[in-house]
């Protein structure tokens, strides 16, 4: 069977990434790079694929792909996406879907009345141990949920902002460059998220954007959260820096990100350390828990949301990651920022 064509566009650090796996997908294949800057030249040769200057031209060429990522700039990706829904290709919209919720409920409309394939790419809901996570949550070995306490803390050295001035300006900041993969998680983990509060401050780098943020939630179910959020926190208790997916990132086995309590145990991830009460009628803080790890396989998430979008486009499977669901990640993340400016707690419908 022929592989799955699937075409990137955007030639940066993220398309790159998806390039790669495309690459050594066992069902895909990389057909096409699209990007009309000059630097995308020698990164097409590389892979051995054509370029091209616009989706535009992409799709009426002999070229044409079955699917394409859309690695590109924020602000294209609704109208890319929506070109390319006119056209009947199914994409891969890279988180956020969109710059604002009003622009992404247009392509969330859109996609729901059309039925087009869309799959938004917060990859980290292909990691095995978000799965492992979520299916010991489930099993109700946790008892009810009762909280969550969660942290994306990391410390951006000072070239980050010297290559890139604009992130040291509102638009720029960790709530909407960071903390929307925070969301997704936690939304997977806990559930759907109904209010946020927030604090924020940019004490340390004096910046125009905040540097660091402490936000609570109140999920639908009744739990709650909290979670701290830094860019400028000399601590590993980021996913990056514990999962031990992304290799570019150094990590630390002994830290976890997320602390998960229900009324009868709690697990920490990724660690994925249990420590469950052996019978309910004996649940006491006077009383020892059961101690173990769950046990799971670590991989690519990058790698199995190729392989799953190529099943996607070939339909065999509905998005995992829809474009409601990058809407409605998008809304809380727009929340928190409401959230941290005003000093109000944000409710969400």
């Amino acid at each position: 069977m022929s592989k799955t064509r699937i075409a990137v566009a955007g030639a940066g650090y993220i398309g790159q990434a998806h390039m790669g796996v495309a690459q050594a997908s066992a069902g895909c294949t990389l057909s096409a790079v699209v990007d009309p800057s000059p630097a995308a030249q020698a990164v097409a040769r590389q892979a051995g694929v054509p370029l091209y200057p616009s989706i535009e031209a992409l799709l009426a060429s002999e070229h044409r792909p079955d699917g394409l990522v859309l690695a590109t700039p924020n602000a294209l990706h609704v109208p890319q996406a929506l070109q390319c829904l006119a056209e009947g290709v199914p994409v891969l919209v890279e988180k956020p879907i969109a710059t604002t919720v009003a622009e992404g409920r247009r392509l969330v409309d859109a996609v729901e009345n059309s039925g087009a394939a869309v799959l938004i790419g917060h990859h980290r809901a292909h990691s095995p141990i978000m799965a492992k996570a979520r299916q010991v949550v489930a099993s109700g070995q946790l008892g009810r949920l009762v909280s969550v306490m969660g942290s994306a803390l990391f410390y951006k050295p000072a070239g980050y902002f010297a290559d890139s001035p604009w992130r040291r300006e509102p638009g720029g900041g960790p709530i909407l460059l960071n903390m929307i993969h925070e969301v997704h998680n936690l939304r997977m983990l806990c559930g759907d998220i109904g209010a946020v509060q927030a604090f924020k401050s940019h004490a340390t780098r004096g910046f125009a954007v905040e540097d660091t943020v402490a936000i609570n939630l109140r999920f639908t179910n009744g739990a709650l959260g909290s979670f701290m959020l830094s860019d400028t926190a000399a601590c590993p208790r980021s996913w990056e820096q514990t999962s031990q997916e992304n290799k570019a990132y150094p990590s630390y086995a002994d830290e976890d990100c997320y602390v998960i309590a229900g009324t009868d145990g709690s697990l920490s991830v990724p660690t994925m350390r249990l420590k469950t009460y052996p019978r309910a009628e004996d649940r006491s803080w006077w009383k020892p828990f059961e101690v173990g790890t769950v046990g799971l396989v670590r991989d690519d998430p990058l790698q199995h949301q190729m392989d799953h979008f190529g099943a996607v486009v070939r339909g065999e499977i509905s998005p995992l990651v829809s474009a409601r669901d990058g809407l409605d990640n998008l809304r809380v993340t727009e929340a928190i920022g409401e959230a941290a400016t005003t000093g109000r707690v944000v409710e969400l419908a």
